[in-house]
């Protein structure tokens, strides 16, 4: 009996996809396998450090969470809705994946500085976003709500409008529709949608450092214990935030994998 011929297409496409993935993985592991366990377990235990991960981790919450408030009924406009403009905020709302993320702090600076329009209003009210938590957030929420955005709006398209009109003809009002039919059936998108924000949050650097350099988040204290003591001082922390990510990373594919078994 002959043996199948070669396949030779699929054996290049494995090939090709194959250094893509090593591409991504070698860095990553050669750098936690370089950091020692017992390094490692003194770099959590530096104060800054702990810091640093709890700051960056809260700051990205509350951007996460502002997004949430206001981000979720835009995506249902947009996945329900025809209005003029449409095309407009869909674009903008896409904008910051695209803009240099240092651009997009400085632009922030701009109207959240300390002579900015809005950064000189609510200096009145004790709000001030340069070299502080708010302006961390700002520039976290920036750069990352188009994650959430894009995930519910996708969640909310998935839901059959039927229902929410056989709802209503049953007598529930607009509100009990939505918090009843469509946002259950639309929370996983949505979840998928927040656990990205806040994991891209986690690694947000330029437009961060130009609002906020102090205090220090994670991307800034790398870059900092970097630029001041060399590789071999920044690379436990880079290792920590690598370990840390991984999980978030774990957690959505968790959630993604319920997400299909469920349908």
């Amino acid at each position: 009996m002959k043996n199948p011929p070669l396949n030779w297409f699929k054996l290049t496409f494995i090939l090709l996809g194959a250094t893509l993935v090593l591409f991504i993985a070698w860095p990553l592991l050669r750098t936690i396998l370089a950091t020692a366990p017992g390094v490692l377990w003194q770099t959590l235990l530096d104060a800054e450090v702990r810091h640093a991960i709890l700051l960056t981790g809260y700051a990205s919450m509350i951007a996460t969470a502002l997004a949430f408030v206001t981000g979720v009924p835009l995506a249902y406009l947009l996945a329900r809705s025809e209005f003029p403009g449409k095309r407009l905020v869909s674009g903008l709302i896409n904008l910051p994946i695209v803009v240099p993320h240092s651009a997009a702090g400085i632009a922030l600076l701009m109207v959240f500085g300390k002579y900015g329009p809005l950064g000189k209003l609510l200096s009145h009210a004790g709000l001030k976003f340069v070299s502080a938590t708010p302006g961390i957030v700002i520039a976290m929420l920036f750069v990352s709500l188009s994650f959430l955005v894009n995930a519910a709006r996708e969640g909310f398209e998935a839901v059959n409008p039927h229902l929410e009109r056989v709802a209503r003809t049953l007598g529930a009002s607009p509100w009990s529709a939505f918090w009843r039919i469509s946002f259950p059936l639309a929370w996983r998108g949505i979840l998928s949608g927040l656990m990205l924000m806040w994991a891209r949050g986690l690694s947000e650097f330029g437009a961060v450092v130009i609002l906020a350099y102090h205090p220090m988040v994670s991307p800034v204290l790398i870059y900092e214990r970097f630029e001041s003591y060399g590789l071999q001082y920044a690379r436990p922390v880079a290792t920590l935030m690598i370990l840390i990510c991984l999980l978030i990373f774990s957690l959505l594919q968790l959630t993604a994998s319920a997400k299909e078994a469920r349908r």
